[in-house]
């Protein structure tokens, strides 16, 4: 990401924190059911959860589950402060071009922090105002007010915006000498800003002149924000009939991954890829035009390769990087291939169907958790480990900070969204009641206890970088899994538990870098000229294929099921945050069972920390180096020892 994205990168937050689960699942997100908020008239939204050949509905009524209150940023669509807060935000902006443009070099350092102190003021209007407009259309996708609402709030604040790309373009036009000057003449400057200047000049070598940034800024409305929002609406749009009703995305997801029922799962992950196919082309169009605009992109702004833009943007090494896509890609044999393997045996199976990968086992207790069961166990489990986390995680239930139901036309799958510092986080979910949905609750939590420890740090510093963005949540689903686990005394469903995580942790780590791989080739292919369908198909098949092992038979129609991961489309190259956040969180909680001193004292202070350090210091406290390869095998070793439990238990059951 270039200088001047500020905007992008606090709106793709809410992209960004997608919940694990969904990428347990299918390494995607869903389209969920959704209603809007001001909606009177109840609607229900029916879970189709197959028992044999039969169709059992479950019933969750909308006012039986939280819906998240927005008041604290605005009313609602019509609330006056909004044109007065717009108004402010021009006022302001024009204010601080007049003060500060083409005169950054001449200030003094105490000059460069108040003006610092303006535009951080500025930059937490703006996304105050784009905020609301996001959070309020997430919740009801196909509501033409809400559309248009969003669509012209970002036009507005991205033509506003393009008034204050001089300023960090002037930072980085400085010499070295001359910021150094800068920050040593002002302590206040360097203690509070001086880490968000260094971030800003990491850029300094792509930054383009101040109108071409202009230009960028102001064409991305029109161009990949407008792919996307097509991206979005289209996936939100699509019906899948089976078997007599018109499922939505979740509801076909929920079929083919939680019946019991092998002949029910087939079908439904076959009318699934066969509605992808029949938009094909237009998904195929999306996913060229995304990734030549990036190629152009990146030319322009001298990135070596496609991912080094990702990269520098999370402040992490190439190497680093490299290091954990060949650390997970050895373990291939010795974690999904074995895992399926023996899931085949479990199943009775000499080859798996795809849609067998997250079936349940045979004696799957299919069991269903009512919300307020789920928030129990969620809170039971911080609560054992922090005290503390568990009381900044029950503001979210106490104020009305999740919205919780499945509703048709909501935003795909779960996330975290952290609004403003001065404000709070919030938590969207499509809660269904099943065990994933309870970790889901988990890992969302977990983000949000971040981002309301990290906005100490304002907003700058407050933003965390993918190198620790998933440290919270994917350890606060562990937490989860542990007590879940050591409350069950049914060995059987232990083993539904065990096998569970596991290919939880095998979809956050191996299938993800299985998708990393698949970006890689389509970026790479892209430069050739745009690619065929059947082009992308075969990246796709190829990439799956490695990471799954010979155990499994693809169907024709799954050639097309990359076409609705949306990590592809909103962020590119994201996917490798799950791996890198599963593996540290391996080793970190292999570091809280041997009881360390201190262990939560510094694992909050991590987290507070937002982005104001390093991740290479902040883990140092931990004794842990990303940085080192043995790093990453042993996060991958705690996944085959969870193997090696798993396949004792399935012996000592008689189970294989």
């Amino acid at each position: 990401m270039g200088v001047n994205n500020l905007f992008y990168k606090k709106k793709q937050k809410s992209v960004l924190y997608i919940t694990i689960i969904m990428i347990f699942i299918l390494g995607i997100v869903y389209s969920n059911n959704s209603n809007n908020l001001n909606n009177k008239n109840i609607k229900k939204s029916i879970i189709n959860n197959m028992k044999e050949d039969n169709m059992k509905e479950i019933i969750f009524e909308e006012n039986n589950l939280p819906r998240w209150n927005l008041s604290d940023l605005y009313s609602d669509l019509t609330d006056t402060k909004i044109e007065e807060d717009m108004k402010e935000l021009e006022k302001r902006i024009n204010n601080f071009k007049r003060k500060y443009s083409d005169k950054i070099d001449i200030l003094s350092g105490y000059e460069l922090f108040k003006a610092l102190i303006e535009y951080e003021g500025i930059n937490e209007l703006y996304t105050k105002l784009e905020s609301f407009a996001f959070l309020n259309y997430a919740q009801d996708l196909s509501k033409e007010s809400n559309i248009l609402f969003y669509q012209n709030i970002t036009e507005k604040i991205t033509s506003l915006l393009s008034n204050l790309v001089f300023f960090e373009v002037e930072i980085n036009n400085l010499t070295n000498a001359e910021i150094t000057e800068k920050l040593d003449s002002s302590l206040k400057l360097k203690t509070f800003y001086g880490e968000y200047i260094k971030n800003i000049r990491l850029f300094k070598n792509h930054q383009l002149s101040v109108e071409l940034e202009k230009y960028s800024l102001e064409k991305s409305i029109s161009s990949k924000e407008a792919w996307s929002r097509l991206f979005d609406e289209t996936m939100a749009g699509l019906e899948f009939e089976y078997n007599g009703k018109i499922l939505n995305e979740s509801e076909i997801l929920e079929v083919m991954h939680s019946n019991t029922n092998e002949n029910v799962r087939k079908e439904a992950s076959k009318i699934f890829g066969q509605t992808l196919g029949k938009n094909i082309k237009l998904f195929a169009f999306i996913t060229n035009i995304l990734a030549k605009d990036k190629e152009i992109s990146d030319k322009w702004r001298k990135y070596e390769t496609p991912i080094s833009n990702r990269n520098l943007d999370n402040k992490i090494e190439d190497e680093v990087v490299e290091n954990l896509y060949n650390s997970v890609q050895e373990n291939y044999e010795k974690t999904s291939h074995r895992y399926y393997r023996l899931k085949s045996k479990i199943l009775g199976k000499e080859k798996l169907h795809y849609s067998d990968r997250n079936a349940p086992l045979l004696f799957n207790d299919n069991r269903k958790y009512e919300w307020e069961e789920a928030t129990e166990i969620v809170l039971k489990a911080y609560r054992d480990f922090s005290p503390e986390m568990a009381e900044i995680g029950e503001l979210f239930f106490k104020n009305n900070w999740i919205d919780v139901p499945a509703k048709t036309g909501k935003r795909s799958g779960a996330f975290a969204h952290p609004s403003v510092p001065s404000i709070h986080p919030y938590i969207l979910l499509n809660f269904q009641g099943t065990r994933r949905d309870v970790l889901t609750l988990a890992h969302e939590l977990g983000h949000g206890i971040h981002m309301y420890l990290a906005k100490k740090q304002g907003f700058f510093m407050s933003d965390t970088p993918l190198t620790l963005a998933e440290t919270a949540s994917v350890f606060g689903e562990q937490l989860v899994f542990r007590y879940m686990l050591k409350q069950e005394n049914d060995i059987d469903k232990k083993i539904i538990l065990l096998a569970s995580k596991i290919e939880d942790m095998l979809n956050t780590t191996v299938r993800q870098i299985a998708f990393l791989e698949f970006e890689k080739g389509v970026h790479s292919k892209r430069k050739d000229g745009e690619i065929k369908v059947d082009e992308l198909n075969e990246i796709w098949l190829n990439s799956q294929k490695k990471s799954l092992g010979d155990v499994f038979i693809f169907d024709d129609e799954y050639k097309y099921y990359w076409a609705y991961i949306p990590h592809f489309i909103h962020s590119p190259f994201y996917v490798y945050s799950y791996a890198f956040g599963d593996c540290l969180v391996n080793t970190l909680y292999s570091l809280y069972l041997e009881k360390p001193e201190n262990f939560q004292e510094k694992y909050i202070n991590l987290l507070t920390a937002g982005g104001s350090r390093n991740y290479k210091i902040l883990l140092k406290q931990f004794g842990l180096n990303p940085k080192n390869k043995d790093f990453w095998q042993k996060g991958m070793n705690l996944i085959i020892e969870l193997i090696d439990e798993l396949e004792q238990l399935l012996k000592d059951r008689n189970r294989i």
